[in-house]
């Protein structure tokens, strides 16, 4: 469904838009008629890559580079999007890092950059966008459902991602009145280099084989939920969508 307006096309922010699911979501975005703003981190010839695809299809799209965890880059990224825009509708919050270990041998660097970005990095970018995000807009967060299953060697990224989900239900209930949702995307084993990276073709099978759809996500299954999210879905609000192909 297109949620283009025939005077002025939603404004949609997506970071981490350059690769995996991040990349999936700002292409259909921009197929729904919004403006669409690719930020990323570090890889820039990727997100200009996604901002070529949108505006070949028909769309407009810039990128834009940042640290999610920090609070000056992620305001230039809000104020670049409104100087050329005029306004925020949505923000789509794919931007994170998975560092696995267990308990006893994780790092602690690993473990204190994997919380700065994933969960310092929510509430940067939630801030913004919650002070700046249109009447009618969404903010949509991204969580994992490994939370829910208990993995081995998921702990401080399940605990990162868990503290998203907290951050979105709350931030719904602060946001009462200015007709803004807020909700987190929880995908299930989905064929990303995120998920791929590192594992062998009989750990994939059989992960693949989990879900009760009998195969990996792929990115537009993610996507397909936040273009609802990010347009007609505007009764769901506060929740943890688990998008896992019937995994739990």
């Amino acid at each position: 469904m297109s949620v283009s307006s025939e005077v002025t096309p939603r404004v949609a922010i997506v970071t981490g838009g350059s690769g995996g699911i991040g990349r999936a979501v700002a292409e259909r975005l921009g197929r729904d008629g919004m403006h669409v703003v690719v930020h990323y981190a570090s890889n820039v010839a990727s997100a200009e890559d996604v901002v070529q695809r949108i505006v070949s299809a028909g769309g407009d799209a810039f990128a834009f580079g940042g640290d999610v965890a920090d609070e000056a880059d992620m305001a230039a990224l809000f104020d670049e999007t409104e100087r050329r825009y005029s306004g925020v509708d949505v923000v789509v919050h794919t931007a994170g890092v998975m560092i696995l270990s267990t308990v006893v041998d994780i790092d602690f660097d690993d473990f204190d950059h994997m919380m700065r970005i994933n969960v310092r990095g929510t509430f940067v970018v939630d801030q913004q966008a919650a002070r700046r995000a249109r009447s009618g807009g969404a903010i949509i967060n991204f969580s994992t459902s490994v939370t829910k299953r208990s993995v081995p060697t998921y702990s401080a990224y399940s605990a990162s991602k868990g503290a998203i989900d907290e951050i979105s239900m709350i931030l719904a209930k602060e946001l009462r009145g200015r007709d803004v949702t807020v909700n987190a995307v929880a995908p299930g084993p989905t064929a990303t280099s995120l998920f791929l990276d590192g594992k062998d073709q009989a750990t994939i099978d059989t992960l693949a084989a989990m879900p009760a759809l009998g195969r990996l996500g792929q990115p537009d299954d993610v996507a397909d939920v936040v273009s609802f999210l990010a347009g007609p879905g505007r009764w769901v609000n506060g929740q943890v969508i688990y998008v896992d192909g019937g995994l739990l």
